[in-house]
Parts: structure tokens; C-alpha cells; sequence
């Protein structure tokens, strides 16, 4: 016959399983590739943290460019160890085209957000708004006397000899934007990009100190004096002059490029309920509130707010640029993208 004391010490037994169980079912985690930097803290420090406390969940970034994060989701397609992916609008194209997202599910956020950022089947939508053009060192033009810079053609003027840090287009969407848009200049387009790859290293070329795989060096080059014209954006420019950093931003005269962080739920991750949950929530006016006011980002929804008067003034000049921002064609640029950094390479970084 069992005793009192066997039974109450099983019945405890028994209940810590259950409990440990439940823990345990609380306790889930999800894998978020993004850019690291101050990308990576906007979210983990402003963003996330208000979801993990209201599901009871844990969001570990895998932090990584663009390229670095599709590449990690195309190789563990089979079976993803990453739940949502926010990659730049050219490299989601294609993650969306090699069947790597999950169409989102319907939600008010959707409904709420400006135009053309919901990309094709709602397989992606557009976070963070932005666009590529031109950065300079502040402090040396001042120095120097020289006029802010007006042209994407500033970057192949002698007076920045040995002064321009251009991103590898093979591997930074800067850098590729920047590339395209002198391409377009010399009388080319996303479909024939010869006028760009033979005319490059003779005129940028020739000015370029270094080429660098993302911006992550830019402060340091800035500080140092090594850098003066640089490809950048709006978002980048403020967090650096945040930093006490010397830069400004400059719209080129032919347009910047409008430049867009999209997430997309990966296609059959383990916590596909959750996972479109935390999507759904990064849409929402006050999550991206809370990107705006952490980390200078723009807003997609139309509903999120600034929480000063300067940052409504950084939104109104942004809104003014992107009407005259260039929109690449990305389908004509992943045809012909692995071809492209291949000669790049060769013949540009050589």
C-alpha cells in the first residue's frame, strides 16, 4: 500500500514535470537575420524587446549582410534555422523568387502602409525605407573650401584623388547603387551595363583609396581623415553624425536610389504561428514608432509617428528626396548579378 509520504512526494514529482513542461513550451525562440550594426541595435534595443515581453519569447539576431543572410537561408532551405529574414529590397527578389518566404497573412498593418512597399504576393513587405546617394566628410570639405557635392559624377573629380571609398558592388547594395547610377550616366541601364564596366576604373576608379565589402569602416576613415566622398544614405548619414561624426548627406542632381529593408517569414520554419506574429508586429505603427525614434529609420506605416519636431523635419526632407529617387530593375540586375560580380572582381577590385 502507498503511503502518504510516497504519494505526496510523487504528486510534487509529478507536477514539476508538468510545470517544467509548460516552462518549456513558454520558452521559445526565434532566429532573425538581419544587418548587424546599428540596424541589428534599432530592433534588439527599441523593437523586439516589447514583443518578447507580450509572448513570452526570446528573438536572437543572426546578424549578417544581405548577401551573408540569403545565403545562410538557401543553404538550410530543407530546414531553415531562422524564422524571419529582413534583407535589402534587390536581394529579397530574389529570396522570394527561389520560394524562401511565405506569403504573409492578412493583417491592419498591411492596410496602413505607403505604397509600393508590399512586394509581389505579399511574399515580402518593406520595413525600412530608404535610398542610396552621396556622404562626405564634413570637416574636410570645410577645411578644404570645396562646394558640397551635387552629382554622382562627383566622385570621379581629381580633387578626391586618393580620397573616395566606394563599397565593393559585388558585395553592398551602396556600392552597387552606386555603380548603376554612374552606368546610367555613361548612357547605360540595368540591361546593358558596359558603358559602367568600361568607363569605371579610368574615372572613379582612379579617385577610389579603398573598396570596402559594407560601411562598417566609414567612421574610422572619416575620423582618420582617409575618406571624403563615399556612396550612403540618409539613415546611415544621421547615425554617424549621432556618433559626433563629421558627415552630411548630398542628393545627387541625377537622383538617389531608393533603397528598402523587407522582411519576409521564412517558408516552413518551425514556429510558423509565431513567426508571422513578430512579421505582422514589426509592421505596426508602434513598433516602427519605436524604430523611428531608436535609430533614425522610416517608417513604412503611415500611422507610425516621430517623436520630435527635428525628426518630423528629417522625415519631411526625406519624403522631398525620394520624389525624385531612381528605382533600379531588379529583375534585369539578378539575371545577370553572379556575372556582374565576377567582373567587378576582376576587372574593378583587381
Amino acid at each position: 500500500m502507498i503511503n502518504r509520504r510516497t504519494a505526496l512526494a510523487s504528486t510534487v514529482a509529478a507536477f514539476a514535470v508538468v510545470a517544467s513542461g509548460a516552462a518549456m513550451a513558454q520558452s521559445k525562440t526565434l532566429y532573425v537575420g538581419m544587418n548587424g550594426g546599428n540596424f541589428e541595435r534599432t530592433f534588439t534595443q527599441g523593437v523586439f524587446p516589447e514583443f518578447e515581453k507580450a509572448n513570452d519569447v526570446k528573438i536572437v539576431v543572426v546578424p549578417g549582410t544581405s548577401s551573408d543572410i540569403l545565403a545562410k537561408a538557401t543553404a538550410a532551405k530543407g530546414k531553415p534555422q531562422m524564422h524571419i529574414m529582413f534583407l535589402d529590397d534587390g536581394v529579397m527578389v530574389r529570396a522570394t523568387g527561389a520560394g524562401l518566404c511565405e506569403k504573409l497573412r492578412p493583417g491592419p498593418e498591411l492596410e496602413e502602409l505607403v505604397p509600393g512597399v508590399r512586394m509581389k504576393d505579399d511574399l515580402a513587405v518593406g520595413v525600412d525605407l530608404g535610398m542610396t546617394g552621396l556622404a562626405y566628410n564634413k570637416k574636410m570639405f570645410d577645411e578644404k573650401g570645396w562646394a558640397a557635392p551635387t552629382s554622382w559624377m562627383d566622385l570621379a573629380d581629381p580633387k578626391f584623388k586618393g580620397k573616395v571609398v566606394f563599397q565593393s558592388a559585388s558585395a553592398s547594395s551602396f556600392g552597387l547603387h552606386g555603380f548603376l547610377m554612374f552606368n546610367r550616366i555613361q548612357g547605360g541601364n540595368e540591361s546593358n551595363v558596359e558603358p559602367g564596366f568600361s568607363k569605371f576604373r579610368e574615372t572613379i576608379g582612379k579617385n577610389v583609396l579603398e573598396f570596402i565589402p559594407n560601411s562598417a569602416k566609414i567612421s574610422e576613415m572619416v575620423q582618420t581623415g582617409e575618406a571624403a566622398i563615399f556612396p550612403l544614405t540618409p539613415t546611415a548619414v544621421a547615425n554617424l553624425k549621432d556618433k559626433g561624426i563629421p558627415v552630411e548627406y548630398a542628393q545627387p542632381k541625377e537622383g538617389a536610389v531608393v533603397l528598402m529593408v523587407a522582411q519576409c517569414v521564412i517558408a516552413n520554419n518551425s514556429e510558423p504561428d509565431l513567426a508571422q506574429k513578430l512579421a505582422a508586429y514589426v509592421l505596426s505603427a508602434d513598433a516602427q514608432s519605436r524604430m523611428m525614434a531608436t535609430g533614425s529609420g522610416v517608417p513604412s506605416n503611415t500611422k507610425a509617428r516621430t517623436a520630435t519636431p527635428e525628426a518630423e523635419a528629417k522625415l519631411k526632407a526625406f519624403h522631398s528626396n525620394m520624389k525624385s529617387a531612381v528605382t533600379l530593375d531588379w529583375d534585369a540586375i539578378n539575371a545577370k548579378r553572379p556575372e556582374w560580380n565576377s567582373r567587378w572582381n576582376k576587372m574593378i577590385e583587381r
